[in-house]
């Protein structure tokens, strides 16, 4: 049989967690933003959970394609844009929607040869300076696409870079709000964070948002706000089985560079998976894991095949355990408890995001919810 590890996609929490984000913003029409493989559950995977969003956002000409192949007739924007002329051929072909965010894309644009003028999105950088048009320089940017051919419909657009913290969006969205007055076309400038925590800010007006995190389980603002709070639930579960344990005396350490001792007698499990599978090797001693649905932690350094963990909580519980038990990296466990990401990301020093998209290729998927 092979290796007991797995990881899981969730349907119905992708689905639940779409709903969750049209509660919030019920007058917006919703991106799902699929980028990065869509954070690491793939695309395929997801579709039947994420189609009933509105339009689907990502960032290479590859991942259209695929959405496409889907039967995906609705809209799709690349993020980023455009990368060389060549490509808007396939944007004419495909029927994609793209980012402008500098002055070469506005030029690819111009030489480009279309029967068919592009929607575009024109991003301004309204302070968190990595893509876009300054206030200064952005309507000047956006008469210049307005006088092409072989543009249609302009869009604006922005992306906070404190949406999830203290700073919030004010700076952003008033310097936004300043540069765009009175110019025509719809609007896109919330993510997630912003979708969760400013919804009801009456400056901010989003005809698209991006909704990115938030749709696969993940708290924004964590750890400020828990996945629970913003009621999303987990749509990727990665498991495993316990393959043995160990019976420890005060003074025994526990694996490579000895970075556990126990002061006292334990029983420990050894569980198949490892920074190999994806789980980050910095998760140290005390990163929460569940064993059997009991929340417990790890002990000692991560290997690339096995993790440690403590089974004194579980033993405790007086839920039985042994070779074979489940053992829950991150997720849903099969007696429901839930361990979010961002819990083992923090142990992690990181985010929810990198551990998501950061799932080894060796890992068998499994998607909970196909017909």
């Amino acid at each position: 049989m092979p290796r007991p590890i797995a990881a899981t996609i969730h349907l119905a929490a992708l689905r639940h967690n779409l709903q969750r984000v049209r509660q919030s913003v019920p007058d917006a029409k919703v991106w799902a933003v699929v980028k990065a493989n869509a954070y690491g559950h793939g695309i395929e995977r997801v579709f039947d959970g994420l189609r009933g969003a509105d339009g689907f956002a990502l960032l290479d000409l590859a991942e259209a394609e695929r959405v496409r192949h889907l039967g995906w007739r609705g809209p799709i924007l690349l993020l980023e844009g455009v990368f060389e002329p060549r490509d808007l051929e396939l944007c004419s072909r495909l029927g994609l929607w793209h980012a402008v965010h500098c002055d070469e894309q506005i030029d690819m644009l111009a030489a480009h040869k279309t029967q068919v003028p592009h929607r575009v999105f024109l991003k301004m950088n309204s302070g968190m300076n990595r893509l876009g048009f300054t206030p200064a320089r952005y309507r000047a940017a956006w008469a210049r696409l307005n006088a092409l051919p072989q543009v249609d419909e302009i869009s604006v657009m922005t992306h906070f870079s404190d949406a999830d913290g203290p700073r919030g969006i004010s700076h952003q969205i008033e310097a936004f709000n300043a540069a765009t007055q009175d110019l025509p076309g719809e609007r896109s400038v919330s993510n997630s964070a912003a979708v969760l925590r400013h919804h009801t800010d009456a400056r901010l007006r989003s005809d698209w948002v991006r909704a990115g995190i938030v749709l696969y389980g993940s708290a924004p603002d964590f750890p400020d706000h828990s996945p629970a709070h913003w009621q999303v639930q987990p749509t990727m579960t990665l498991s495993t089985r316990l393959l043995a344990l160990q019976h420890l005396q005060p003074g025994d350490t526990v694996g490579y560079g000895s970075r556990f001792t126990a002061t006292e007698p334990m029983t420990i499990g050894i569980a198949a998976c490892g920074y190999a599978d994806g789980y980050p090797r910095h998760c140290d001693t005390g990163t929460p894991v569940l064993v059997a649905g009991v929340r417990t932690r790890l002990v000692g350094r991560v290997s690339m095949d096995m993790v440690t963990v403590d089974l004194t909580p579980v033993q405790r519980a007086g839920v039985p355990v042994g070779f074979g038990s489940e053992v829950t990296l991150w997720g849903r466990s099969a007696s429901g408890a839930v361990l979010p990401v961002d819990e083992v990301a923090q142990a992690a020093g990181t985010v929810g995001y990198e551990l998501m998209c950061a799932l080894a290729q060796r890992v068998p998927v499994a998607v909970d919810g196909l017909p």
